[in-house]
């Protein structure tokens, strides 16, 4: 398995420091992530070099290279990249999630499964490197990818649905399930996060009662609303003090915040250091560009 990571690994050094499209469909790859401090989109995400760790709700993880996660639904992620021991950069593929494709994938299967999402990494069998390295090669045989890359592309949720994460996977596929309606709620709290929520509300859009809701939110994104709403918050603060060089007053504001230092205490403690100083330690050239929380990517 070993040759074919580093062939893999080789593609992969050709994409740039955010994430980069490849001209395959929901295939994207990332050398020396600049910031992984997101919201991530479902996707499947497979670290091939160096190592990432990501904060998710009160969970710490760590993804050391051949491992792979799923995200089932948008996730406000606090994360950090790093190179590996010889200094070799950070590398990373990731498959945005379908969830038609998933669902004609897994089949009869759907039902049957019960999602029990487990925010953990898991270790890439040889057959899902395989099919991602032949994914890969792709990249340089473009007219072909049309007719190849939707087959890989299942053989990839096929071998992902077959491990340990198989679940997060039939979380995305089940139309009718208590965690559709319950990702149905997340969406609309990413496209609603600067506006007050009342728990009553968000909850009977889900069709549930609230100490359901909270559950089974709590079980897809460790987190609850109120904290979910927050991540996506400050996130959204502190790309438009970064990106679009705007002061903290006026972004406390327009990410919802009735009071700037509550927004200034809540800031410091999710990224250690209140806005003024944390604008201070970056440096950001003209021309580097990030993702506005509304985009989800």
């Amino acid at each position: 398995m070993e040759s074919a990571l580093d062939e893999l690994r080789s593609i992969v050094m050709r994409a740039e420091s955010r994430w980069t499209a490849t001209g395959i469909p929901r295939v994207s790859m990332v050398r020396s992530e600049a910031c992984s401090d997101q919201v991530y989109e479902p996707m499947l995400h497979v670290v091939l070099q160096g190592s990432k760790i990501l904060s998710v709700g009160e969970h710490v993880l760590r993804f050391e290279p051949a491992s792979y996660f799923v995200v089932p639904v948008h996730l406000p992620a606090i994360g950090q990249v790093n190179s590996d021991d010889a200094g070799g950069p950070y590398l990373a593929v990731s498959l945005t999630l379908d969830a038609s494709v998933v669902a004609s994938v897994l089949g009869a299967d759907v039902g049957a499964c019960k999602a029990t999402p487990d925010f953990a990494p898991s270790a890439a069998a040889p057959d899902l490197v395989d099919a991602w390295l032949r994914m890969m090669r792709l990249l340089d045989r473009l007219d072909d990818v049309a007719m190849l890359a939707p087959m890989i592309e299942r053989e990839i949720l096929f071998r992902v649905s077959q491990g340990p994460q198989g679940p997060m996977l039939c979380s995305i596929a089940r139309g009718d399930s208590r965690m559709s309606r319950v990702r149905r709620s997340i969406d609309w709290l990413c496209e609603h996060f600067t506006e007050t929520i009342r728990a009553e509300a968000i909850a009977e859009m889900a069709g549930m009662s609230v100490p359901a809701f909270y559950r089974h939110f709590t079980a897809m994104t460790a987190m609850t609303p109120i904290q979910y709403q927050k991540k996506l918050r400050l996130l959204q603060a502190r790309r438009l003090m970064l990106f679009e060089h705007r002061d903290a007053t006026t972004v406390a504001f327009a990410v919802g915040y009735e009071s700037a230092s509550q927004f200034s205490r809540e800031y410091a403690r999710m990224f250690g250091l209140p806005p003024i100083k944390d604008m201070a330690r970056f440096k950001v050239p003209e021309a580097r560009e990030s993702t506005d929380v509304s985009e989800l990517k």
